[in-house]
């Protein structure tokens, strides 16, 4: 696309004409004039290209990314390490117009896209099914919440204090128009309370949700809270996971789950300063006819050549309409593309290497922060590649100091948790060097 139209006056003028149009004021005289602005804008001159790329480019330098900073912070999204490969293949012309097919079956690229990224995220996951990716991994959390209390028939949801605050904030918003109570369930030494679980579960819970690992990096007892949700209140069981670490922890198909989503920015998306990513969701098969989105499904052509074709969209609002409990109607196509080709590209012995290193770097690093003692760990539970650690000094003084020293700090849980004071969480991804993680303890210990 241009930068600009460049309409001359006679341009103009001819639309205009056609569509019978005396002026462009004309355009808008449906419009009261009580309701028009009667002057000019208050924007500054006109710039030429070359000033306006200068002046664009002046704004842009003035950030810091992550290849100006060592990166410490996750919370949700990751410095990961992307091959360069995905890049090159993903910005392939096939793929350019990578898109929801709303003329599915003579869009073959882009449901063979689909299809190949349901098949790797129904593996990576343990499900039988996935859709076409959804918007983000809150989202995707959300409406997970509502096909339990559609396929249950039931109105409230459960969820741990543990799920990332955003995440719970997108879902309290999702079920509050939905007339469906959220209740949230505390949490003890950093993970799901169980005794409280069992408390406020009852026989009209649709679905407990719980993230794995949680926001503070921990593992949760996924196979303990599968059993309250299904042998004691026949709820669906909702885990919102980090695929990163299906690397090596069990799948949650494997521990009982009925919903799986999370957020898919770690699997070869850029971090883009926070968008766009993409969120999944997998299920068991008796769920495949309540996800929203789309099912890309395999069959064969009149000439028994392999084709694909668009198997299930019973949900969107053009097919169900009033009758859809979701709205649904597209999915974030390219960053899905670019989630399929990583997956690929790392295979299972590549992820699972990813996860190792991000497992043992961030143990590492927790390991050497502690051992003075001048941080001490704020939880005491097994984690994966985030880990919460607290001192007398102020989170926002720590992070500044080690801005200073090129190193962009961890999340401080004060901003969700009023119980937790200046706590700190660190994320190590498989990038963080040894060096990196010894300048980030050296920096600490000299606050």
């Amino acid at each position: 696309m241009h930068r600009y139209i460049p309409n001359t006056k006679q341009d103009r003028d001819e639309m205009l004409d056609v569509i019978g149009a005396n002026s462009i004021d004309d355009l808008f005289k449906d419009i009261p004039k009580s309701l028009r602005l009667d002057r000019d804008l208050k924007i500054d001159d006109s710039l030429s290209e070359l000033e306006i790329r200068n002046h664009m480019k002046k704004l842009g330098n003035k950030n810091q990314t992550i290849d100006d900073l060592t990166c410490f912070l996750g919370a949700g999204m990751y410095d990961h390490y992307i091959p360069s490969l995905i890049g090159h293949i993903a910005s392939r012309g096939e793929f350019l117009t990578s898109y929801t097919p709303y003329q599915a079956e003579i869009s073959q690229g882009t449901l063979r896209v689909i299809f190949e990224y349901q098949t790797l995220i129904s593996n990576l996951t343990g499900m039988d099914v996935s859709n076409a990716s959804m918007y983000d991994g809150p989202t995707a959390c959300a409406e997970a919440g509502l096909v339990a209390a559609d396929v249950t028939r039931k109105n409230k949801v459960i969820i741990s204090k543990t799920v990332h605050p955003e995440v719970r904030k997108v879902v309290k918003t999702y079920m509050k128009f939905r007339d469906i109570e959220l209740i949230e369930v505390d949490m003890k030494d950093g993970v799901t309370d169980v005794d409280k679980l069992k408390e406020v579960a009852d026989d009209n819970t649709a679905g407990i949700i719980v993230q794995n690992p949680n926001f503070f990096g921990i593992i949760e007892n996924l196979k303990e809270i599968e059993e309250i949700t299904h042998n004691t209140k026949k709820a669906k069981f909702i885990t919102y996971v980090d695929p990163i670490s299906l690397g090596v922890l069990k799948s949650p198909g494997d521990l009982g789950a009925d919903i799986v989503v999370g957020e898919g920015q770690s699997l070869g998306n850029k971090l883009n300063f926070g968008g766009p990513t993409l969120g999944f969701m997998a299920v068991k098969q008796k769920l495949a006819r309540k996800i929203p989105g789309r099912i890309v499904g395999e069959t064969v052509d009149k000439d028994n050549k392999r084709s694909f074709v668009l198997t299930l969209q019973a949900r969107e609002q053009h097919i169900r309409r009033y009758k859809a409990i979701s709205n649904i109607c597209s999915n974030q196509g390219l960053n899905a593309l670019m989630s399929a080709i990583y997956l690929v590209t790392m295979g299972k012995e590549g992820l699972k290497e990813v996860a190792i290193q991000s497992l043992q770097k961030a143990h590492y690093a927790f390991d050497k922060i502690t051992e003075s003692g001048k941080f001490k760990p704020v939880f005491n539970k097994p984690f994966f590649k985030e880990f919460a650690v607290k001192s007398d000094i102020k989170v926002n003084e720590v992070n500044e100091k080690l801005l200073e020293n090129k190193i962009l700090g961890g999340y401080d849980l004060g901003k969700d948790y009023n119980d937790i004071d200046n706590s700190i969480l660190f994320a190590v991804t498989e990038k963080r060097t040894k060096e990196e993680i010894d300048k980030l303890v050296s920096v600490l210990e000299v606050l």
